[in-house]
């Protein structure tokens, strides 16, 4: 089993885009783990902004993730049927959908303004989810020092993952919360187990694997760390810490009785994702929601205009299956209780 040599502990903070920020990248970075921040839903002036932020409140390495997904596949008709199944949700607040959507998220793939971002002042580690980035930025990182990460939902995504040339592979089981890394959105989905889908891909890949997926403890990791992962990453566990910019209606869902129920949805986004079951999470045929981040624009609309009555029901509270057993407290204290946990269980 390879070991993590980019902190001091092998435990990674998932990037979460949307709710990781500079203070919890560098506070669990400062604590010896992996801190991250999520870009994918950044515009470059914004990432730049959000990596010095982090390189100013810590000297230590910390992860930058990316999407890497294929463009919106436009099409007018199913973006209208998408449009009209979602009206009557919008009639309950008094509020109109949006006449037509749009393509909100640009991806990472031949991204030249992006990538000039990123080596101005090159992360330790760039990662990569939905796919992979085109050789040449993948060149330029390597030259810059960089370590690379991409995320692989089945053992087939992991093996394109090292053809490629990145570093290091995350496992993402079914219980992650949050995005499903599939290259192809469409593709049929196994939805095979982090413990499970680190031990298939040892067996074909060379890699060192981190393992992602529904853990929330020491003994998670310890398990993770069994198994053959030189690190594991965990995502819902660090939603609570102040230093997230997770809201309070977030935060008060990870600790009700609602976090016991998450799903798989591709109906908030246009991608399947896991998050605490709101009334997005409707049946919906696949033909008929609009493709990714398209339908993710009016996902978007209708919470804000849900949230402005004092309806939150239909906010996107990305979440794992281990969400009951998320803990509040600073994310330092979180890195320190995790590996002790650990610690006991090796």
């Amino acid at each position: 089993m390879a070991t993590f040599s980019l902190a001091t502990h092998p435990l990674i903070q998932a990037p979460m885009a949307g709710v990781s920020t500079p203070e919890l990248a560098a506070a669990v970075s400062n604590a010896g783990a992996l801190g991250s921040i999520g870009l994918g839903a950044a515009t470059p002036q914004k990432a730049r902004e959000m990596i010095q932020a982090t390189q100013a409140l810590t000297d230590r390495p910390f992860n930058v993730n990316l999407f890497c997904h294929a463009a919106a596949r436009r099409d007018a008709g199913r973006e209208q049927r998408w449009i009209n199944a979602l009206t009557p949700e919008f009639s309950r607040f008094n509020a109109l959908p949006p006449g037509e959507l749009r393509e909100i998220y640009q991806s990472f793939i031949d991204n030249t303004e992006m990538l000039a971002v990123l080596l101005e002042a090159p992360p330790a580690v760039v990662s990569f989810h939905f796919g992979l980035p085109d050789q040449r930025a993948l060149k330029a990182l390597r030259q810059a020092g960089v370590h690379t990460f991409a995320s692989a939902t089945s053992v087939e995504e992991a093996v394109q993952i090292a053809e490629a040339g990145i570093d290091t592979v995350i496992a993402q089981g079914a219980e992650a919360g949050g995005h499903r890394g599939m290259f192809d959105p469409d593709a049929p989905d196994a939805l095979t187990d982090t413990l499970s889908l680190v031990k298939a891909i040892r067996q074909r890949c060379q890699l060192p694997i981190v393992a992602a997926g529904g853990m929330m403890d020491g003994a998670d990791i310890a398990r993770a760390l069994a198994a053959g992962a030189c690190a594991a990453q965990l995502g819902t566990a660090f939603v609570p810490c102040p230093e997230s910019s997770a809201d309070v209606h977030y935060r008060e869902a990870l600790s009700s009785e609602r976090a016991q129920y998450t799903a798989l949805t591709r109906t908030i986004s246009g991608r399947p994702a896991r998050g605490i079951i709101n009334r997005l999470h409707i049946d919906a045929p696949a033909n008929d929601v609009a493709d990714y981040p398209v339908a993710y624009d009016i996902g978007k609309a209708l919470h804000q205009a849900a949230s402005a009555k004092g309806c939150h029901d239909y906010a996107a509270h990305w979440a794992g299956t281990g969400a009951p057993r998320s803990r509040a407290m600073p994310a330092a204290q979180l890195v320190e209780t995790l590996i002790r946990e650990k610690d006991r269980y090796q």
